[in-house]
């Protein structure tokens, strides 16, 4: 049976918002810096050149998109990440496995409360390597949770 976690609503709702904020600020600076002539007299000196703040307006719209497009380009690349829990091991992601059979501990603790688990188990190398898993960044991470602590306690 294969279980999957896909990257939650959350995150992506999130990645959503800050493109806006980033677009709406990109606007409100644009405008005041290029088109509001109210706020071009008010931060013009006397000799007519502009303050910082009229400057800041008129440099940063382009940063804000960039970085809005960043973000959007960010998003579409981590839209598709999953967890899927299937017979041989846990898969995190395209060049990370866990093998059921490397996990030394789950540690549950705060899943309840604060929504995340921590894995526990030994690489290749004999290292232990943890793995924080949150309902913040995964939808349906109670059923791995479940299937795991299955397969751990065969």
């Amino acid at each position: 049976m294969v279980i999957e976690a896909p990257l939650s609503k959350y995150k992506r709702t999130n990645y959503k918002i800050y493109i806006v904020v980033c677009v709406a600020a990109a606007l409100w600076f644009g405008y005041d810096g290029y088109f509001s002539n109210k706020f071009k007299e008010k931060h013009t000196q006397k000799d007519g050149t502009p303050d910082s703040t009229l400057v800041f307006n008129q440099w940063a719209p382009p940063f804000f998109i960039a970085g809005a497009i960043l973000l959007g380009l960010l998003l579409s690349k981590i839209r598709h990440r999953k967890i899927v829990a299937d017979e041989n091991g846990l898969i995190i992601s395209d060049k990370e496995t866990i093998p059921y059979d490397s996990i030394q501990k789950i540690d549950k603790t705060y899943f309840d409360s604060k929504g995340y688990f921590i894995i526990t188990q030994k690489d290749k190398n004999g290292r232990e390597v943890i793995h924080k898993l949150s309902d913040r960044d995964y939808d349906n991470l109670a059923a791995i949770l479940d299937h795991l602590v299955a397969k751990i306690t065969k």
